[in-house]
């Protein structure tokens, strides 16, 4: 009761409210106010033998308004002043005010001396006031009241009529087919609705209004002119003389409490049914999206360069992050669904929810294990593709180097090599060319290393299966038949020199010695060249240190080579001098080498050139690599935090589910406070991603600082959220099953001690056995059939276990005293009088039309003695819904 006055006080603080923006009222509006309201008031003065005839003079002394409040409320007021003065008006309508505050209504703006001074708005809003305290507010329809409550009973009422549609207090009821719809509803008798006509309200308002007035015993408070002329008739003139017909007809409210209550478990069949339909739809399809995307987890055929294999990465990145987390949020939302259907059939008394073959939850598991295992090795994959197109990249380019240099130094030694100019030489120039070739010998030993290098590249690339081995095996074909032939050739032309050497008796030391030295510096200046343009690729901060290292060494030489240099340099400038000096005719060039000066400086500076930038290239790759070390450490420190922290919610969140701490709804609350933190920790997981994706798009493959991937994270996120979920489903299914069953919290707590006590494994389910020996140890009797029927109600997936809400529904249902069906054929009883039938007609009159043909649908016709045409089984119905064993 005290509840009903905190909702009264609520409806009229926005009632009054109303009254206050419509202080300025419109002209028809308060006439048609004053007529209803002062007919109202008079159809219950009348039951004293009064009336009035002004509602704002009648009024101001008070003792009418006392005289009204005693009858609609059925109480004595305090004595009333009988003097004549202002004073004792004052002093009346205050009691009769302070009486109305007493029924828990809060007057606004409303005061005694405006009343008495015959203000008549503030009259007119009184009298509202008084019209919803006790006209309006104990109308209750279906958990709605008061105005609500009115215009749902009205839409109730007057559904079955296709051209009645009540959607409030005015311009629904202008034509007056509503009125009459209420009237016929109830007095058929009264008014042939068929003859009334949409276009013809005048009629139509008249018409209820006068049947009311004759047979209803309600007074005429409307005006059909003022309806029809306003625009919009007053909502509270309307209100109140349609709450006139609501007590009139209230009689009829047990039949309509009994058409509610099948209403209501038809509703609740109709919802499960829906459930199922969509549980089928879902899986179906979440089913489908599994089977398409498996294959293309498991696909893994190579790609040829780096740019295809990047892509591919993206796209499982977008999967990932895109892709799979609505599907993850799907399949918990499948879950969740399945267990409150069964849940809600369970309340119902109906059978267990069996899901088309292939779409039980379990199959949906298995289905999403393959998913996952398909996935588990993908990533790695991916990765190890990219490294391995990253380390051909390089050895091709590497190779492609080396075997230009080689190239370009072996062109035209062929030529050279099968040249007879020896035949026709001088001693000096026999001796020359004898030299000459040494020192050819000499070079191409110091080539021998590169061609072994050639040759083991080109072995590397065939063995990663390199895309264009074909090409690069014909041109290390190409250099190796080449090299083979300078060998021989140099061979076939030392052997010819040889034997012409013996001719010859002189050589120039001078020019031998300059060949001989300049020759492996030469070569030292190219592998030098070639060392400082050779690329690198390093991972760690470590290896790019060593290769500063290796260059620092490299450069401390420096000062020895140069020494040299000038020391080749000296000879060559003797052998000058002496061909200055003694007019030696040497033909312009050194006979044992074609090696000068001019090409030893050139090769000198270009070295130096390379120095710095070989510097250049070192301290940038130092800085990406410290760059790399710095997203490591940024990813690790997050890392190291977020994983320990979703293990401690995860074991939280376990305990709460185990534990017994204060009522069902307090764990309620604890778990979505949980959910909510939880949730409002999604900004570091982004956070991490952000950082992972910046390490994978810098090629970082490992990382020491901790021992967590961004997998391990998803992984462990996604059970994070999907275990709230389905703890925060289970109390919400045991609020639901100890409303329904009636189950204390004590009796709760009993369950949950039994449970726990049982569960050795502490993991929140009791396995068979278990269950077993908690039902013997509670006194159940186990006879060979009795635990196998037992299990096939706790566990419809035959999954072996059995789950706390699973058993609370069980023990709640061994001690609960439900018989809904019995409730629904009482129910059909009301409806169908001292009958042992009832007729369809019957049905479409008391039920709304889907839920009517739905009953008729499924009752059998009625077969008994007194069975008259169209005459249907109401038992039938019941037994339909329910079986046998119900009933």
């Amino acid at each position: 009761m005290n509840m009903e006055h905190s909702d009264g006080e609520n409806d009229y603080m926005h009632q009054e409210d109303d009254w206050d923006r419509d202080l300025l009222l419109d002209p028809a509006w308060e006439k048609q106010q004053r007529k209803t309201f002062a007919a109202w008031c008079n159809s219950h003065l009348r039951k004293v033998g009064t009336q009035i005839e002004n509602i704002e003079e009648d009024f101001r002394d008070g003792l009418k308004l006392m005289l009204l409040l005693e009858v609609i409320s059925g109480e004595r007021l305090a004595k009333p002043e009988r003097g004549k003065m202002r004073v004792h008006k004052i002093s009346n309508v205050n009691k009769a005010l302070g009486f109305i505050a007493s029924k828990g209504v809060k007057l606004v703006s409303i005061g005694a001396e405006e009343i008495v001074d015959g203000n008549a708005k503030m009259t007119l809003g009184m009298i509202w006031t008084i019209i919803l305290r006790f006209a309006i507010q104990d109308i209750s329809v279906e958990e709605t009241s008061a105005k609500e409550g009115l215009l749902l009973w009205c839409q109730r009422k007057t559904a079955p009529y296709k051209n009645v549609n009540i959607q409030n207090f005015h311009i629904s009821w202008k034509d007056g087919l509503g009125f009459c719809a209420l009237i016929h509803r109830h007095r058929p008798e009264l008014i042939d609705y068929g003859k009334l006509r949409k276009d013809d309200p005048m009629t139509n308002l008249n018409t209820a209004f006068d049947v009311a007035e004759k047979y209803l015993d309600i007074p005429k408070m409307l005006d059909a002119e003022d309806i029809i002329s306003t625009l919009r008739p007053d909502e509270k003139a309307v209100m109140t003389y349609v709450s006139c017909y609501y007590h009139a007809f209230s009689g009829k409210q047990k039949a309509e409490t009994a058409a509610n209550r099948i209403c209501k478990v038809l509703a609740v069949n109709q919802e499960n049914e829906q459930l199922m339909e969509d549980y089928e739809k879902l899986a179906s399809d979440l089913l489908e999206w599994i089977r398409c995307t498996i294959p293309w987890l498991e696909n893994r055929a190579p790609e040829n360069t780096m740019q295809a294999m990047q892509q591919k990465l993206e796209d499982f990145r977008d999967y990932r992050r895109l892709h799979k987390p609505p599907k993850v949020q799907e399949k918990c939302q499948l879950e969740i669904n399945f267990n409150t259907l069964q849940t809600k059939l369970r309340l119902s008394n109906r059978p267990a929810f069996m899901p088309s073959e292939g779409k039980m939850v379990s199959d949906i598991n298995n289905a999403w294990g393959n998913l996952e295992g398909a996935e588990k090795g993908y990533e790695e994959w991916l990765l190890n593709e990219i490294r391995r197109l990253e380390r051909l990249d390089h050895l091709a380019a590497k190779f492609r180097q080396k075997a230009a240099i080689h190239e370009a130094w072996t062109e035209g030694k062929e030529e050279l090599l099968q040249k007879s100019d020896y035949e026709t030489a001088s001693l000096s120039e026999i001796k020359a060319l004898l030299k000459k070739h040494e020192a050819f010998e000499s070079d191409l030993a110091a080539h021998q290393d590169r061609v072994e290098q050639i040759a083991a590249i080109a072995q590397e690339l065939n063995e990663l299966d390199y895309y264009d081995s074909p090409s690069v095996n014909a041109r290390c074909q190409r250099i190796c038949d080449e090299w083979d032939s300078l060998g021989a050739l140099t061979q076939k032309r030392s052997e010819a020199l040889q034997r012409t050497e013996k001719l010859l008796e002189t050589i120039d030391q001078l020019y031998l010695e300059f060949a001989k030295r300049a020759a492996p510096f030469n070569n030292w200046m190219e592998g030098a060249m070639e060392d400082l343009q050779d690329t690198f690729i390093v991972h760690t901060i470590e290896e790019i240190q060593g290769l500063s290292t290796a260059h620092d060494q490299f450069k401390a030489t420096l000062p020895e080579a140069d020494k040299e240099r000038q020391a080749i340099l000296g000879i060559h400038n003797e052998i000058a001098k002496i061909v200055q000096t003694y007019h030696v005719n040497m033909a312009g060039t050194n006979p044992y080498t074609t090696i000068n000066p001019q090409e030893i400086n050139a090769k000198w500076e270009k070295v130096f050139q390379l120095v710095p930038q070989r510097d250049q290239a070192l301290i940038e790759e130092h800085a990406r690599q410290q760059n790399n070390e710095r997203l490591r450490r940024q990813f690790a420190n997050q890392a190291n935090v977020i994983g320990p922290w979703i293990q401690t919610k995860m074991e939280e969140i376990c305990r709460i589910s185990i534990e017994m701490h204060g009522t069902l709804e307090d764990q309620l609350t604890h778990l979505r406070q949980y959910e909510k933190s939880i949730c409002n920790y999604k900004p570091k997981i982004d956070q991490l991603e952000g950082d992972h994706q910046l390490i994978q798009e810098a090629l970082i493959f490992d990382n020491k600082h901790t021992k967590y991937t961004m997998e391990h994270i998803r992984v462990g996120w996604e059970q994070l959220l999907t275990t709230i979920a389905r703890t925060i489903n289970e109390i919400e299914n045991q609020i639901l099953t100890r409303d329904a069953k009636g189950i204390t919290q004590e009796q709760l707590n009993e369950f949950r001690a039994s449970f726990n006590h049982f569960d050795r494994k502490r993991s929140g389910i009791m396995d068979a056995e278990d269950f077993k020996t908690c039902l013997i140890s509670v006194g159940y009797n186990l006879g060979e059939n009795e635990f196998p029927r037992i299990m096939s109600i706790v566990d419809p997936n035959r999954m072996g276990i059995v789950t706390f809400q699973a058993f609370v529904d069980f023990m709640s249902h061994e001690t609960a005293d439900t018989d809904t069906a019995d409730q629904v054929v009482a129910s059909f009883k009301v409806l169908a009088g001292d009958k042992n039938y009832i007729l369809a007609d019957e049905l479409r009159r008391e039920l709304p039309p889907d839920q009517a043909e739905y009953c008729i649908a499924r009752m059998a016709p009625y077969t008994g003695p007194d069975a008259v045409p169209g005459a249907l089984d109401y038992m039938s119905f019941s037994t339909a819904l329910y079986g046998e064993s119900d009933l």
